[in-house]
């Protein structure tokens, strides 16, 4: 039982994932310890283990944070008018994911490590944020694309939230890939977050 307010528990929980995230801004996942998020926050290091045990729950908690942030921008959209075209309805999404660019490199890790390595409880509660993502989602298409078949719906989710595990490692490309490209001759067109979110949006819904 971790001892303190409720404020001050939500509070150090909440440092902790600040300073997960200070971090990853500039450092691999691989290069992120314990004592590295110990540095970054106000009180001793075992504090910490009160509040997650492993370093994959940290990241845990912060990818359900990036999936809350992004969950607020989708509710958004849902408030918006109706109806919507559908070139405007791809670009309104691209542009909420382009904003969630945390969210994308933390996709485009090895989740299952990641997942193994946390308490189920935790795993749960990070489980309805991304659940949320998908109804939201399944929502917007409902109202946005009267005419669009459930089938259809479940259709379009199924493509696109597998597709956003890979727009971070196409987006995010380093000067050292870049040379290793074209020194093997490969011809390759560098898109944003929102040009390649965007283009998969526009085929997924039939444009």
């Amino acid at each position: 039982m971790i001892k303190g307010t409720p404020e001050l528990i939500a509070g150090r929980r909440e440092e902790i994932v600040n300073a997960c995230e200070k971090l990853y801004r500039t450092m691999s996942f691989r290069d992120i310890t314990l004592k590295e998020i110990g540095r970054e926050v106000t009180f001793s290091r075992p504090t910490i283990y009160n509040y997650f045990r492993t370093k994959e729950e940290i990241f845990l908690a912060l990818f359900e944070r990036e999936y809350d942030r992004w969950n607020a921008d989708l509710e958004k959209i849902l408030g918006l008018p109706a109806p919507m075209e559908k070139t405007e309805l791809a670009d309104t999404v691209a542009k909420s994911l382009e904003k969630r660019t945390q969210l994308l490199k933390l996709l485009s890790m090895n989740n299952f490590d990641m997942e193994e390595n946390s308490r189920e409880e935790l795993l749960t509660s990070f489980k309805r944020a991304y659940g949320r993502s998908m109804e939201n989602i399944r929502a917007i298409l409902r109202r946005f694309c009267p005419g669009m078949s459930g089938e259809r719906i479940g259709n379009v989710i199924y493509v696109f939230f597998p597709f956003m595990f890979g727009i971070y490692p196409y987006t995010a490309v380093t000067e050292k890939q870049k040379n290793a490209m074209k020194n093997a001759g490969v011809a390759y067109t560098y898109q944003s977050v929102y040009d390649i979110t965007y283009s998969c949006l526009i085929g997924l819904l039939g444009i």
